[in-house]
């Protein structure tokens, strides 16, 4: 383990939340989590993820990732840039989205969390949950907006508020736009790592994990970029194609879920069992569904060059450091699912106009300085590339503190 890894595992053994709350629903018994783990200007960024075992250390570790996200997308030597950072937290539901009781509960703890959401803690879609559903519970449990804390940070909320909403009412071929950028922030993370190896990208595999939100938009863009996808899990299994899956097809035939409807498959794809998509014959793996997919057992079947944290947290550290002792290389979801939270920002702040194309041309120009910076730092440090992120975060969060104040 390098110095920089030692000290890592240090920073986060001591480190406190500001807020951590569990709520039960008075109706059904289920409980829901709130982490804020740090507040800049007042206000801090995360989304609400629904799952059944969704716990309360689970949401804790993905506040502590937003904290580095936010950290990461933050430019010092920039004077143009409008969005600054804000602070991370999460939230979290113990609930499968797909049950018939869990619209109800998702309105009951959006109204129990509206102090918070009204006050400091900016919220938005994640895993179980449109971006669509949840502005429908919000707007039930009272609120403005699942975004309102930030309003008061803007120069123009009336026009920052249209320019946001004109955004998420574009689509690019049949998918929205909001869906669409955190899927190009991975595959240009996907493509920074091939191109510094010099690995050619036509005909490099591609095997997913979930086809939802991050994961049906990843594929579309690597496929586009003439990577080959040859794997792709959904609650049913693995779709599996050693010539090539056919995306678009695909992505038409998926539900909201990302469950594809298999009568749409071709005669030479072959359905496999669920866990076929970790030992694909593939040089990239993308996890894009659930936290804590990869452990020190199953990772012994990985046959992939890279791991490409699509989702929050699908690597256990155990077998980070197994698959690194072998020469895989795990980009972490700090930095390689962090574009979807800086479009909302760049947007609403209005480093960006409410256009397509001008989302994907600075989503893949940010990213690509990241990701680069974050290999180049793993290779002089020796150490992983998560290492890197949580070390360059750590260098920006005292000019932030400096810059804008930081209370913990």
């Amino acid at each position: 383990m390098s110095a920089v890894d030692t000290s890592l595992k240090a920073q986060q053994t001591q480190h406190t939340a500001l807020i951590s709350l569990t709520w039960t629903d008075p109706v059904t018994g289920r409980q829901g989590h709130l982490v804020v783990d740090r507040l800049v200007r007042g206000v801090a960024s995360g989304g609400l993820r629904m799952r059944a075992g969704c716990t309360l250390e689970e949401v804790a570790g993905l506040a502590r990732g937003m904290t580095m996200k936010e950290a990461l997308h933050f430019h010092a030597d920039d004077p143009t840039a409008r969005y600054v950072p804000l602070g991370g937290a999460k939230g979290g539901i113990d609930c499968d989205p797909r049950d018939p009781e869990a619209y109800g509960v998702l309105v009951r703890y959006l109204r129990a969390m509206r102090p918070y959401i009204e006050s400091c803690w900016t919220t938005g879609e994640d895993l179980g949950l449109s971006q669509d559903l949840v502005d429908r519970a919000a707007t039930e449990a009272g609120l403005v907006s699942s975004v309102q804390a930030v309003y008061r940070l803007l120069d123009d909320e009336a026009a920052a508020r249209k320019r946001l909403a004109d955004a998420f009412a574009i689509e690019v071929d049949g998918i929205g736009l909001d869906e669409l950028v955190g899927g190009c922030g991975v595959a240009e993370s996907v493509l920074t790592a091939l191109d510094r190896t010099g690995r050619a990208r036509a005909g490099t595999r591609v095997s997913l994990q979930g086809f939802g939100t991050m994961g049906g938009a990843t594929a579309r863009f690597l496929s586009r970029a003439g990577l080959r996808i040859v794997a792709v899990a959904d609650v049913k299994g693995t779709i599996v194609n050693p010539g090539g899956l056919d995306v678009e097809a695909l992505l038409t035939a998926r539900d909201a879920y990302g469950t594809v409807d298999r009568a749409a498959l071709r005669p030479d794809d072959t359905e496999l069992p669920g866990d076929a998509w970790l030992v694909a014959d593939a040089e990239v793996l993308v996890p894009a569904a659930v936290s804590y997919a990869i452990d020190a057992d199953n990772q012994a079947g990985v046959r992939a060059r890279w791991i490409v944290e699509a989702a929050n947290m699908p690597v256990l550290p155990e077998a980070e450091r197994l698959l690194a002792a072998r020469g895989v290389t795990v980009l972490p979801d700090v930095v390689v699912n962090s574009g979807t939270n800086a479009w909302w920002w760049w947007t609403l702040f209005g480093d960006i106009a409410a256009d397509a194309d001008e989302a994907f041309a600075h989503t893949r120009r940010s990213m690509r300085a990241l990701v680069g910076q974050m290999l180049a730092r793993a290779e002089a440090d020796a150490g992983t590339p998560r290492a890197a992120a949580h070390a360059i975060a750590a260098e920006r969060l005292p000019v932030i503190t400096e810059r804008y104040g930081w209370y913990a």
